[in-house]
């Protein structure tokens, strides 16, 4: 049984995407940095490394919230006992034969693991959905000169959910296939060509990571609204 501690609720196993993802565990907690005390990590026997022990409230809270959230879907996955430490390149270290992601945006954290013999990678982020205005200053950073295009012809109210949407399924698409590729990339490296209401996204890669993830090898994620919040997930099959 997980200790949870009083910043975070109890622990949430319900599927919030389109499509369900057989043989993973997906959690979620709604955490407050302001109810962190400062033994939870203790007492919950989660080590904080020194970056987070040396960082702010909303910073330990997100870390540990996800942290729990990974260690109980582990648990139900595997019955393994583990929290997965940060890594050299930042990352969570998963055990080996396991994919699994952490994301955590304002309030909110969730964790995905599944094992590596069904799902090669697996990649989920949180975003709070951006003002419309913002989403109109940040598109030309995070959106590729033929998104930006494909971005004209959408209504002017859907150009908010479209710039997440790109900016998160991104970051998803980077926690799914670094794992496999260990090659860094960034936004311009991949585009969304498709999405649906529905919650369906098409990426398309425009760069070589490997001779298997080469320029023009199209994935698909997906997607959910709740709250004021976007969760983006992109898994690669076995």
């Amino acid at each position: 049984m997980t200790h949870l501690p009083a910043c975070c609720t109890a622990l949430d196993a319900h599927w919030p995407l389109p499509e369900p993802l057989p043989g993973t565990v997906f959690l979620s907690t709604r955490f407050d940095p302001a109810l962190l005390a400062a033994s939870d990590f203790q007492h919950c026997a989660v080590p904080p490394p020194a970056s987070i022990q040396r960082s702010v409230a909303k910073r330990q809270a997100e870390f540990l919230a996800g942290r729990l959230c990974a260690r109980a879907a582990l648990r139900r996955l595997d019955q393994l006992d583990c929290v997965p430490p940060i890594g050299e390149d930042r990352a969570p270290v998963w055990p080996a034969h396991i994919s699994g992601s952490i994301t955590h945006s304002t309030g909110h954290a969730a964790a995905i693991v599944g094992h590596k013999a069904q799902w090669r990678g697996l990649g989920i982020d949180l975003e709070n959905v951006l003002e419309l205005e913002r989403a109109e200053r940040l598109a030309g950073e995070i959106l590729t000169a033929d998104e930006q295009q494909r971005m004209a012809d959408v209504p002017r109210e859907q150009v908010a959910l479209l710039v997440t949407l790109t900016f998160s399924v991104k970051e998803s698409l980077f926690k799914a296939l670094y794992p496999i590729v260990h090659k860094r990339f960034y936004f311009e490296h991949a585009e969304v060509v498709e999405w649906s209401q529905a919650g369906q996204v098409r990426l398309r890669l425009l760069t070589d990571l490997s001779s298997e993830w080469c320029h023009g090898k199209e994935l698909v994620g997906q997607f959910a609204v709740d709250d004021g919040q976007l969760l983006s997930l992109v898994a690669v099959g076995a």
